[in-house]
């Protein structure tokens, strides 16, 4: 079976997009990025908003935890994705 010149031109073409999807994926945005690193600090809830919590971290980013129970000034543990702004409540 012999390909037509359109045929072999969109063969390439369709040749040529893959690669540069495959080298823009991989060296502008690698999935790594993707993946986040779990921090854990011991924070002070700042406030609870109708089971909706305050905290301040160390990276400057306030974070909001859901479903909690804490009061305003107390002291726990949460965990984090490096840069997100929400958070869980870890349970000893």
């Amino acid at each position: 079976m012999e390909l037509s010149s359109s045929q072999k031109t969109s063969l390439v073409f369709v040749g040529a997009f893959l690669t540069a999807g495959i080298v823009l994926s991989t060296m502008v945005f690698p999935f790594w990025n993707l993946i986040r690193e779990d921090i854990y600090e011991e924070v002070t809830i700042l406030t609870n908003n109708d089971g909706v919590c305050y905290v301040e971290t160390v990276d400057t980013i306030p974070k909001t935890i859901e479903d909690c129970k804490l009061k305003s000034g107390d002291v726990t543990t949460i965990k984090f994705g490096e840069g997100l702004a929400w958070a869980t409540i870890v349970e000893p």
